[in-house]
């Protein structure tokens, strides 16, 4: 998996560094290039000649770095190395670090290259446990995976500190087959093909201010946005009101209700190659929706009566109007869930349908982790266990490769 492939590693200044150019030997061994980039203070734990030298390559420091065997585009060092990288592994990533990573700050090699990447980014965080447990700190994480960043986890035992917890480096060879693992969703298999994404709840109006809704984060469906995106994708995404980042080269498109949603993916559905239908559209709007707050004091017998009607079946419509390409359908159920799932693949004329019980412990409203079950339209049942939603969206997009092709 690694042989040919380009790596970009950013050293940040975490005791861990010093591990770092046996894991540059151990990429190498197994056939991939490494470059490195640096922070200063990553340089108080591991010089530059040591990591060049393992290397092989000259080591990039600062945001206007010196080359004199011009490797280097004077200005736009940072791209060059961006469109060389099949993945960029920051490790170890410090506490301050993911802080500038997570607002977008460029002010020294490793963030810069971040910034610049389009190929995936590997965080792999390592601290004491104290800062790493810190509501900063762990918010900061979420706001990296929202962005489409890749984390791998710190785990648990003695830390420098002498204190013992979660904070220590994983061990080299995880950190590999992480890297391995990544680089096969980084082929770009979906490079040329358009894919159109939902995501999200829908908001039906009572009135200005109260709505009919549902649970629905949308992590499920930006997380197929990205990966998709990682993969090469041209994507589109149709969301409802979510609190998430926009990932990385993905267009989005913001709605409001269903009637919005069907009007978007009835308008952008023309020349996809593959449709993913992530979202929790709400089944029922009501009939009439007030144009002011309505008043608790106003009711007659403190009862307000709503009438609802059907909302249009988006993936009905797509099913019913398929030629070509790949339709995917979720199915959130709470009882009988593979035959109601298969019921639902068949009567909307899907590819495959992805079932999941936001019962299960690991697959509830706003998890990072989900557990799902993959549904052919040829009858197969493939049950997947609870793994992050990152990894979840590829486990169905490799299904969907395997369809258009």
């Amino acid at each position: 998996m690694l042989k040919g492939k380009n790596i970009l590693i950013g050293l940040t200044g975490g005791i861990a560094a010093y591990k770092i150019p046996q894991l540059i030997r151990d990429l190498k061994k197994s056939g991939a290039s490494v470059k490195i980039v640096m922070t200063d203070a990553a340089k108080e734990f591991v010089t530059p000649l040591t990591l060049s030298t393992v290397s092989g390559n000259e080591v990039v420091m600062g945001n206007f770095p010196q080359s004199d065997s011009n490797v280097l585009s004077a200005g736009t060092w940072h791209i060059d190395l961006a469109q060389w990288a099949h993945v960029m592994l920051i490790a170890p990533a410090t506490a301050n670090t993911i802080a500038k990573l997570a607002h977008g700050y460029a002010d020294n090699a490793v963030t810069t290259l971040a910034l610049a990447m389009r190929a995936p980014v590997v965080v792999s965080p390592s601290m004491d446990v104290d800062m790493w447990q810190r509501t900063q700190t762990q918010n900061n994480i979420t706001s990296l995976r929202e962005l489409g960043y890749i984390i791998l986890p710190p785990e648990e035992g003695e830390l420098a500190s002498g204190l013992v917890g979660q904070g220590r480096l994983p061990d080299l060879p995880k950190i590999q087959n992480a890297v391995e693992e990544i680089l096969q969703f980084a082929h770009q298999d979906f490079r040329g093909k358009k894919i159109l994404i939902t995501a999200g709840p829908t908001r039906e109006a009572i009135d200005p201010v109260r709505y009919i809704g549902n649970r629905s984060s949308g992590k499920m469906g930006f997380a197929l946005a990205t990966a998709a995106a990682h993969r090469g994708a041209e994507v589109k995404l149709i969301t409802g009101h979510v609190q998430i980042q926009t990932p990385k080269n993905v267009h989005r498109i913001d709605v409001e209700n269903a009637q919005q949603m069907y009007n978007a993916v009835m308008k952008h559905k023309k020349g996809t190659d593959a449709i993913i239908m992530a979202a929790a559209v709400a089944d029922f709007t009501p009939i009439n929706s007030f144009s002011k707050k309505v008043k608790k004091e106003e009711l007659d017998n403190d009862t307000l009566l709503l009438k609802l009607k059907k909302t249009k079946d988006i993936l009905h419509s797509l099913g019913e109007g398929k030629k070509e390409g790949v339709l995917v359908g979720f199915s959130l159920e709470t009882h009988n869930d593979i035959h109601n799932a298969m019921e639902k693949l068949k009567r909307k004329k899907l590819d495959l349908i992805i079932l999941n019980n936001p019962k299960k412990k690991g697959a509830a409203f706003d998890s990072d982790t989900n557990i799902v079950t993959i549904i052919s339209k040829n009858g197969k049942i493939e049950k997947l266990k609870k793994m992050p939603k990152y990894d979840v969206a590829n486990e169905i997009l490799n299904r969907v490769s395997k369809l258009l092709k």
